[in-house]
């Protein structure tokens, strides 16, 4: 009896998103192995070997409670993985062994040219720029905010004083202390009076305030489209999660047709895009997470968000 291929999921542990899909895949009886990156060790061996006859790559990746070989996986869920950080040796040698981790584990994983990715962390990484990604939306017709990136004061402080209501607004978030305490880069609003020199350190990006009525948040896997209105007072929703209400959309076909040509453009058969919508009913265009959190809105909503990861990763098709 040939053996099922299965589901490989690289994430951390404590990812209830994954834990979603990952039910669901056992629902229906597909096989999983699930590891993250930062446990290699005793924890997670893998091995493979190349030039091999007919050519492939022939290894295994093992867990304290899987051993699964690589020509058996069908696909791959990459969703939050942890790299190691080996805080007990020195500098130096912490940063010579991270790097054959991600140019070991990681390569090989990337060597695999039959699964399916949901998605490949070099086409997140290639998606996850913001500029880019404005003159992408652009590009396909999505109104997007009139937007400048610049670390030169003087254009700061005139961008500002031309569009008045402007925020400012992280270019990548990244883990970030202020006095032992975590500071999320939420968008704020900025005046011209409070750009200084320090503006020049490094680029900025700061952009017209969209007059909301709501904000949306659509996942699509596959080609499946699922749209949710995001309502609160919030400036930036993620705020507080608790003042948020939430209903089910459905986006005008144009938008729709430009966000899975967004996704097509980069590789890309997941993605998480953030929308704001106008009194007047028009969608702006603000980002895409290439893989952002969504668990929480199947929960809100009932919509099937979970089991179209699951029909993409069995099948590779979500139709």
């Amino acid at each position: 009896m040939t053996e099922k291929r299965l589901v490989l999921v690289v994430t951390e542990a404590d990812d209830t998103t994954a834990d979603m899909v990952i039910a669901e895949l056992n629902r229906r009886d597909v096989p999983v192995v699930r590891f993250d990156p930062a446990d290699i060790g005793e924890d997670l061996t893998v091995s493979a070997r190349f030039g091999t006859c007919p050519a492939q790559v022939a290894g295994q990746v093992r867990t304290p409670s899987r051993s699964v070989s690589l020509d058996r996986v069908r696909s791959v869920y990459w969703r939050r993985p942890r790299w190691p950080e080996f805080a007990h040796l020195s500098d130096d040698d912490a940063r010579f062994a991270a790097a054959q981790v991600r140019h070991g584990l990681g390569g090989i994983l990337y060597s695999l040219d039959s699964p399916l990715w949901v998605n490949h962390p070099l086409r997140n990484a290639a998606a996850d720029y913001k500029p880019a990604q404005l003159a992408l939306a652009d590009h396909l017709g999505l109104m997007i905010p009139p937007t400048l990136v610049s670390n030169d004061p003087d254009e700061a402080r005139k961008f500002i004083v031309e569009h008045e209501h402007v925020l400012f607004k992280t270019l990548r978030w990244t883990p970030y202390r202020r006095d032992g305490v975590p500071v999320t880069g939420w968008a704020e609003p900025v005046t011209s009076v409070e750009i200084d020199p320090s503006v020049r350190v490094t680029p900025h990006l700061f952009q017209a305030r969209v007059q909301k009525a709501a904000d949306v948040r659509v996942l699509v896997v596959g080609r499946r489209v699922f749209a949710v209105r995001i309502d609160s007072d919030l400036l930036d929703w993620r705020k507080d999660y608790s003042a948020l209400s939430y209903s089910v959309v459905d986006l005008p076909g144009q938008v729709s047709k430009a966000l899975l040509a967004y996704l097509d453009h980069y590789g890309l058969v997941s993605g998480s895009f953030d929308l704001a919508l106008d009194s007047h009913g028009g969608y702006w265009w603000l980002e895409l997470n290439p893989n952002g959190q969504w668990g929480w809105l199947e929960e809100k909503t009932g919509l099937g968000m979970s089991a179209a990861f699951a029909d993409l990763l069995t099948e590779g098709d979500a139709t």
